[in-house]
């Protein structure tokens, strides 16, 4: 009996550890892109709609959160994820809309190219991060693949949320 209480007061004691862990990593995510999430320019993205009831803003905020945690846990560039997070649907216009107002219906292949012109507008972009804005959408864009790997982690993430904010569509 009292190596089953032993292995529930250890059980909970790394619960609460991972808690605070969590907490603090939270506080840090947002102390590294909050120039970023605060930008005018950045804002305006939630004049625009993206998956289901989530706007672009939304979108990129899930996305540059759930980068930091995963990265900061494999203890890759966890900032550098974050931040391109932000900017990775930095295109500014609705995509539902979008063709029928351009005639350009290929948005999945060309928004990462708008969206780094966009960011490299605004921000001076390191390696990591110019990776993960012009390589998000692979396997859509073949040929344009993740170099980094936290290029991967955002890859992974960007499909993980979508599919999310869409299956909450009301």
């Amino acid at each position: 009996m009292t190596e089953r209480a032993d292995m529930l007061n250890i059980r909970r004691s790394m619960i609460k550890k991972l808690h605070g862990l969590r907490r603090k990593w939270k506080d840090d995510f947002y102390d590294s892109i909050k120039d970023v999430a605060r930008h005018p320019v950045v804002l305006r993205m939630k004049l625009y709609p993206h998956h289901g009831n989530t706007n672009c803003y939304q979108h990129c905020m899930n996305v540059a959160y759930y980068n930091y945690l995963w990265c900061r846990f494999f203890h890759l560039d966890a900032e550098s994820a974050a931040r391109a997070g932000m900017l990775h649907d930095l295109f500014l216009y609705d995509w539902h809309t979008h063709a029928a107002r351009t005639g350009d219906k290929f948005h999945g292949l060309t928004h990462p190219d708008v969206s780094f012109r966009n960011a490299s507008r605004l921000y001076k972009l390191n390696k990591v991060e110019k990776d993960i804005i012009r390589n998000h959408m692979w396997p859509v864009t073949f040929f344009r693949f993740p170099r980094t790997k936290e290029g991967w982690v955002t890859t992974v993430t960007d499909k993980y949320c979508g599919a999310c904010e869409t299956s909450r569509r009301k």
